[in-house]
């Protein structure tokens, strides 16, 4: 399937926003299914990681490390993260043409690099989703848009920087989502309840 990564990355930079839109204001120390995080962390990691991929593709060093994400967020969390998303949005826009753009995986084709935000983006966001109770699944269709993205990056970025959890094995019928987020280590069936 050829997939478009800048549509993946508006698609999922929608999905991120809709989930933070969707958080309880009493919900944001709440655990979530990225181990000792809460969601404002989890949300925190995943501004920070489409500043930091944006940086890298421009030339500037990120001067926070997302793996280490405070506490803390502006008083408005879905307005700042909207200026977030809207600024990588228009920078990965700006390089659609490039054959080669830096990333933290090395060089690779801008649309490609727009698909490693969006898996990012779409995996946090059902992380905050899943936390706060909120009826918003990483839906079959596209874990399948992301499937090929995952296999070029998560295995380069859980041996080369050790942050990504191991992997988990489904029992057989799993679903495409469920696939994918036991590949980034997520999971899939994990609740609020279960934790």
């Amino acid at each position: 399937m050829t997939v478009d990564g800048f549509k993946l990355l508006a698609d999922a930079h929608d999905y991120l926003l809709a989930t933070v839109r969707g958080v309880p204001a009493e919900a944001w120390g709440d655990p979530t299914p990225c181990s000792q995080w809460t969601v404002r962390q989890v949300l925190n990691h995943a501004r920070l990681d489409q500043q930091a991929l944006v940086m890298q593709i421009t030339g500037v060093a990120p001067a926070t490390d997302p793996f280490e994400p405070v506490d803390a967020t502006a008083d408005d969390p879905v307005a700042e993260l909207a200026a977030v998303l809207e600024a990588a949005a228009a920078a990965w826009e700006s390089r659609r043409d490039q054959e080669s753009v830096p990333t933290p995986m090395g060089p690779m084709p801008a649309g490609t690099g727009a698909a490693a935000a969006a898996l990012d983006a779409a995996i946090h966001a059902w992380d905050i989703a899943r936390a706060t109770g909120q009826d918003l699944p990483l839906t079959d269709e596209t874990a399948e848009r992301l499937e090929d993205i995952a296999a070029r990056i998560v295995d380069f970025v859980r041996d080369s920087f050790g942050k990504y959890a191991p992997p988990l094995v489904l029992p057989e019928g799993a679903g495409r989502a469920e696939e994918l987020l036991a590949f980034t280590g997520r999971d899939p069936r994990w609740s609020r309840s279960s934790r």
